[in-house]
């Protein structure tokens, strides 16, 4: 399968800045003319100027575009030119704009305009005159070498010339028999010639597009001559690198080599990377064709052929063929969603520009699309579908295809379970062209989901149990985007200080309950074990401890131990204190003794101020009545013989 584009020539752009304009408005092209070869690609550029404000608002530049042809009095963007659909690209940054043509034709040959309309009525502006873009055919030869003979003589006259006009002051590098002769950089060069050697000529800064070598007297002189000076090839594919060569005596040996590999020029055949794909074809006499098959991105470089005769040798200095070896790919240029389906505009390019001419092959989900011949395809794609591209009569090697992002997929930097402190990566993956970005979610205390990072990666360099949650990532690119289904962080951790309550919180009565509870907050959960103080064995297990039928003997300091697989907490002590019968019936005979000590005071301070504030006529009834009140209240308290205390 051999798929091959070739330039030829360089570009030649002529400096000479050019400003149009007045009142503040104009257009300043960085170059007026621009000459180019068939099948290579032209860049012109300009930066254009508009006021500030005008009626009181300001101006803002809405649409601008290049454009060689007028239809009905409106300049035509040429992006929406048939004659250049798939071959132009803008660029604009600021008030800076280029325009990038490649694959270039004969036809391209025009004066390109820029133009620019802003917000404001009547605001729009063209710069003219604009460039003159002029494209030379392939055959061509750009650079030529015109000999000026003297009759019966070895002198001779040769000139560099190109059929593109060069700027002024260029310096030129001339060759002999392959070799370069810095002594000489101007167009011109006179000398005494033989008959043996030939001459080429190349514009520095461009010596990789040298002169065809001539022979100076007749035509069998020593010379070696590459048809295609540049040749573009698909990875996978093959390709034929031809040359002429001639000799005045016989040659003894000869062979394509690859200048780099090696320190001297050596056979590519015998390279163990090309001896079983590199080929060597003479179908006449005079010319000879490299051949390389299955071609690798790694065989982009420079070839060349070498001859020796008795002891001449053609020299290595003289650039030859420059192949490119590159993979199509799709370039997503505009995207437009509506409903179900999008609206795309793809492009199908690769590193280098091919000849003109080509047709192209747009397959979806490996189907042909019917009558799409060019480089780009606009129609419309759903998620699920992928879309490639191919050179005509060369499906088989087609671009990659591009596509949405298939279904995203978490996974942890963690195989076993996530420690508290520890690092942590949560990565987001998803297959994609265009490559995908990420974005992460996080659900809150709402049980809604709030943006979390926007990075492929989520790093927790010490993850905390504030980090548990569940998460989920979306991938998205021009084509669409999907979420990946919810990723459950639970943080693993040693149980935090445990509390204790006790119920009832009043004083504990002999033969009465009471309740323990041991709270810890812990993952994976906690086990609790109880323990009295100066005891080593566990009282209880669980999260409560019972004690039923309080005695004395239980009062004491209590704590509980909360444990899971990452460690074991203590609580602090909590003290428990259990009264008993005896001591309840002391304790209220002593309130009712003080009680009635209290009542006998206040009615023997009544009795006291009653007798002082009696009248002499006081009958002496009513102080025995106050007496005998009081000797019956001491005796109605006088406890009974069962409630008096037992004797120690």
């Amino acid at each position: 399968m051999s798929l091959t584009a070739a330039v030829s020539g360089f570009i030649v752009l002529l400096l000479s800045a050019v400003v149009q304009g007045q009142n503040g408005w104009g257009v300043t092209y960085t170059f007026t003319n621009a000459c180019a070869q068939e099948g290579s690609t032209v860049v012109l550029s300009c930066s254009y100027t508009h006021p500030s404000t005008g009626n009181g608002q300001q101006y803002t530049v809405q649409k601008s575009f290049w454009f060689t042809k007028v239809k009905g009095g409106e300049a035509v963007d040429l992006t929406a030119d048939s004659a250049y659909r798939g071959r132009v690209m803008y660029s604009c940054k600021e008030t800076n704009c280029s325009l990038m043509i490649t694959d270039l034709r004969e036809s391209d040959s025009a004066e390109y305009k820029f133009r620019f309309i802003t917000n404001q009525p009547g605001g729009r502006y063209i710069g003219y005159p604009g460039v003159s873009l002029s494209v030379k055919a392939l055959m061509d030869p750009g650079l030529q070498v015109k000999v000026s003979r003297y009759t019966l003589s070895e002198w001779a006259h040769l000139k560099c010339h190109n059929s593109c006009p060069l700027p002024p002051r260029s310096s030129y590098i001339w060759y002999k028999n392959g070799d370069d002769n810095q002594a000489e950089n101007s167009s011109s060069y006179s000398d005494y010639f033989n008959s043996a050697d030939s001459y080429s000529c190349a514009v520095k800064g461009h010596k990789e597009f040298p002169s065809p070598p001539v022979c100076v007297f007749g035509r069998w002189c020593n010379r070696v001559t590459y048809s295609k000076r540049r040749i573009c090839a698909l990875e996978g594919s093959s390709v034929d690198i031809p040359c002429t060569y001639t000799s005045q005596k016989p040659i003894t040996s000869k062979f394509w080599f690859r200048p780099g590999l090696s320190d001297q020029p050596e056979d590519l055949k015998e390279d163990p990377q090309y001896s079983s794909r590199a080929q060597v074809l003479e179908t006449e006499r005079g010319r000879s064709t490299l051949r390389i098959s299955d071609l690798r991105e790694s065989d982009s470089a420079e070839y060349g052929f070498r001859f020796t005769s008795g002891s001449f040798g053609w020299r290595s200095r003289l650039p030859g063929t420059t192949l490119t070896v590159t993979a199509l790919q799709v370039q997503v240029t505009k995207i437009t969603a509506g409903g179900s389906d999008t609206q795309v505009e793809l492009r199908c390019l690769s590193s280098c520009s091919p000849a003109a001419g080509l047709s192209y092959v747009w397959l979806k989900n490996g189907q042909k699309i019917p009558e799409e011949e060019t480089s780009s395809y606009t129609g419309c794609f759903s998620l699920g579908e992928e879309i490639c591209c191919a050179v005509k009569g060369h499906e088989g090697l087609s671009s990659p295809p591009v596509y949405a992002p298939k279904d995203p997929s978490v996974s942890s930097s963690s195989c076993a379970e996530i420690v508290e402190q520890s690092s942590v990566t949560l990565t987001c993956s998803s297959d994609a062209n265009p490559a995908a970005n990420f974005s992460w979610y996080k659900k809150n205390q709402d049980s809604d989901f709030e943006p979390f990072g926007e990075e492929a990666q989520l790093v927790f360099s010490s993850i905390q149990p504030s980090d548990s949650g569940e998460f989920y990532c979306e991938a998205e690119n021009q084509l669409g985007k999907r979420r990946s289904e919810l990723f459950s962080v639970s943080v693993k951790y040693a149980p935090k200080l445990p509390s204790v309550s006790v119920s009832p919180s009043a004083k504990i009565v002999e033969g009465s309950s009471v309740t323990l509870t041991c709270s810890s907050d812990a993952n994976p959960a906690a086990n609790f074990s109880w323990f009295k103080e100066s005891e080593d064995s566990p009282k209880a297990s669980g999260q409560t401890f019972i004690i039923t039928n309080v005695s004395t003997e239980h009062s004491g300091n209590y704590f509980c131990e909360a444990g899971n697989t990452r460690g074991r907490h203590n609580s602090t002590f909590l003290l428990i204190m259990v009264a008993d019968q005896s001591s309840l019936i002391i304790s209220a005979i002593r309130l009712t003794l003080a009680a009635v000590i209290l009542t006998v005071s206040l009615l023997i301070c009544l009795k006291m101020r009653t007798k002082m504030c009696l009248s002499s006529d006081t009958e002496p009834e009513e102080t025995i009545e106050l007496d005998n009140i009081i000797t019956s209240t001491l005796k109605t308290l006088q406890p009974r013989q069962e409630d008096q205390e037992p004797p120690e």
